[in-house]
C-alpha cells in the first residue's frame, strides 16, 4: 500500500497550502480538485491503486468517526432549537427535490443522493459520511463535491448581498447562512459579512444541521440492505430487473419474498457507531477540552486525505460521459434550499 499512500499523502499537503491561501475553498475541496488534476495529467498506475483505495475508503471512515468529537449534542440542540424547523424543512425539501429533479434530468441514483445530501446537510463532510454507506464510485464523489463547491462559492458572493437587500438582522442572517450554505468554511465566510453575532448563530445552526448525518446514514444503510436483499431474492427466483419473471416462462411475477429480519448490529456501519460514541463522550464531558481542537483538525486532514485519494482514483473519461446534468441538479437544489430557507424563516417569524 505504501506507493499509493505516499501519493495520496502528497496531494493533501498541497491542498492544505491552497486552503491556507484561500480559506473559502477549504482543504477537502482543494484535495479532491488537485487529485482530479493529477489523475487527468498523469493517470496513477496499478502500483498505487491499493494505497489510494485504502485512503479513499478506510481513512474516510476513520475521519467520519472523528467528526463526532467536535459535536456536543445537547448544547447544539438547545442553542439551535429555534432553527430546527428551518433545518428540517429545508433538508426534507432538498432530499425530495434531489430525487424528483434528478430522475427527470437522468442523474443516476447514487450521484443524485450524494448531491442531495451534500446540498441539504453539510457539503463534503456529508458526502464523506454517505459514500461508504451507498458504495458510491470515486467519479460520483468527485462530481458531487465539485458541484457543491461551485455553489458554495456562489453563496459566498450572493448571500451577503441578499441579506442586506432583505434587511435581515444578524441572528436571522446567521440562521439563513447555517441552513442554506454547505461546508463550514463557507458558512463562516458568508456569516462574517454580518459580524460576530451572525457568525456565532450560523455556526450553531450548522452544527445542529450536521447532526442530520446520523439519521440520513441510518436510513440509507437500511435502504441499501433492503435493496440488496431484494436483488438476492429476485436472482434466486429468476426475476428480471423490474421484478418480472423471465420472458416466455409463463410464470408471471414471482411470489413476494418476505424480508429477513434486520439486525441493528449489521445495519449500522461501524464508523457511525464510532461517530455517536465520540459525540456522546463530548456531550458527557469525557473528552478533555484541549483535545477538541486537535481531533477536529485531524478529522479535517483525514477527510482531505481521503477525498484527495478519491480524486486520484477518478476516471476522467467517465466524468465526461456523465455530462452536465449533475451540475444542473446542484444548481436547482441550491435555489430550492435558498428559497425554502427564506420562506420558512418568514413564516416562523424569524425574518
Amino acid at each position: 500500500m505504501l506507493p499509493g499512500l505516499a501519493l495520496a499523502r502528497a496531494v493533501p499537503a498541497a491542498a492544505t497550502a491552497v486552503a491556507a491561501l484561500l480559506p473559502v475553498v477549504g482543504g477537502p475541496v482543494a484535495g479532491i480538485a488537485l487529485g482530479v488534476l493529477v489523475a487527468v495529467a498523469a493517470r496513477p498506475g496499478e502500483r498505487t491503486r491499493p494505497g489510494v483505495d485504502f485512503a479513499g475508503r478506510r481513512v474516510l471512515q476513520a475521519a467520519v468517526v472523528l467528526l463526532g468529537a467536535r459535536l456536543s449534542l445537547g448544547q447544539v440542540l438547545r442553542a439551535g432549537a429555534d432553527s430546527l424547523p428551518v433545518t428540517l424543512v429545508t433538508l426534507t425539501v432538498c432530499l425530495v427535490a434531489a430525487q424528483w429533479i434528478g430522475r427527470r434530468l437522468g442523474v443516476l441514483g447514487d450521484l443524485r443522493t450524494l448531491i442531495g445530501v451534500g446540498t441539504g446537510v453539510c457539503g463534503a463532510s456529508a458526502i464523506a459520511a454517505v459514500t461508504p454507506v451507498v458504495g458510491a464510485a470515486g467519479a460520483e464523489v468527485a462530481y458531487a463535491v465539485s458541484t457543491i463547491f461551485v455553489f458554495n462559492i456562489a453563496a459566498v458572493l450572493v448571500f451577503p448581498l441578499l441579506g442586506h437587500l432583505l434587511d435581515m438582522d444578524p441572528h436571522a442572517f446567521g440562521t439563513f447562512a447555517g441552513t442554506a450554505v454547505n461546508d463550514m468554511s463557507s458558512v463562516v465566510a458568508v456569516a462574517r459579512a454580518y459580524g460576530g453575532d451572525a457568525t456565532d448563530q450560523a455556526v450553531v445552526v450548522k452544527l445542529a444541521r450536521t447532526l442530520m448525518i446520523v439519521p440520513i446514514c441510518l436510513g440509507l444503510a437500511a435502504l441499501a440492505r433492503r435493496r440488496a436483499g431484494r436483488a438476492e431474492a429476485e436472482g434466486s427466483t429468476g426475476a428480471g430487473p423490474e421484478g418480472e419473471a423471465d420472458a416466455g416462462s409463463g410464470l408471471g411475477r414471482p411470489a413476494p419474498v418476505r424480508p429477513a429480519p434486520v439486525r441493528i448490529t449489521r445495519l449500522v456501519p461501524w464508523f457511525l457507531l464510532g461517530f455517536l460514541a465520540l459525540a456522546a463522550a463530548h456531550t458527557a464531558g469525557l473528552l478533555p477540552a484541549a483535545a477538541h481542537g486537535p481531533l477536529g483538525a485531524l478529522a479535517g486532514f483525514l477527510i482531505t486525505l481521503a477525498l484527495s485519494a478519491i480524486g486520484l482514483s477518478t476516471d476522467p473519461a467517465r466524468l465526461r460521459r456523465t455530462g452536465p446534468a449533475p451540475l444542473l441538479l446542484g444548481g436547482c437544489l441550491w435555489l430550492v434550499v435558498t428559497a425554502t430557507g427564506l420562506a420558512v424563516q418568514f413564516l416562523t417569524g424569524h425574518l
